[in-house]
């Protein structure tokens, strides 16, 4: 499907960020069904076509597998040559231990979960970007721990992208977020619905 203007503006800024040289800090802030995770599986592709991993936090259990069956169905649909992983504090020793495995060997190009990614037993080869989900439900702590994992390119924290539905009006996003650039994903796909 093509995304749309909203959605491709958006994707030019992540690009332009992850090429700059410069550690990226954004927040994409849209509507639920505004194509908002599209946005950060190409952001993870990137990463992975040039050799680094790519990590998507999620709030919940639910939304991290919803995360990763979405990816790993576009990933066979279209052939696309990266391996993901689903870590999560309800897997057993033995899936855990497996993920693990994949991850500190660059098997694993993208990690997908809940804070279980932050643990001290998940080793990353070369995190490179660090993506939260409805960030605003994890703590300030929580996300920097995840972005300390990171070893990016000429620098020494991985490029970090938000993501949350949350309406904010742009000059409180801005007062909140003032780290961070902020894109705004205002238009839905054709066919979606409002929620």
């Amino acid at each position: 499907y093509a995304l749309t203007e909203a959605q491709k503006r958006t994707l030019s800024q992540v690009y332009a960020d992850l090429k700059s040289g410069k550690v990226m800090n954004r927040l994409i802030q849209g509507d639920v069904g505004s194509g908002k995770t599209i946005i950060a599986v190409l952001a993870l592709v990137s990463a992975a076509e040039n050799g680094f991993q790519g990590a998507l936090m999620a709030p919940t259990e639910v939304l991290a597998k919803q995360h990763y069956e979405t990816v790993e169905a576009m990933f066979r649909k279209y052939d696309v040559p990266f391996c993901a992983v689903l870590v999560t504090g309800s897997m057993t020793a033995k899936e855990k231990r497996l993920a693990y495995e994949k991850i500190a060997s660059h098997k694993a190009d993208i990690i997908i979960g809940t804070h279980a990614l932050i643990q001290e037993k998940v080793v990353y080869d070369r995190l490179a970007l660090v993506i939260t989900d409805e960030q605003h439900r994890f703590g300030v702590a929580q996300r920097a721990a995840l972005a300390a994992k990171g070893a990016a390119p000429q620098s020494s924290s991985p490029h970090v992208l938000v993501m949350s539905a949350t309406p904010i009006p742009r000059t409180l996003a801005l007062i909140i977020y003032g780290d961070l650039d902020v894109s705004v994903i205002d238009q839905l796909p054709p066919g979606r619905v409002p929620v």
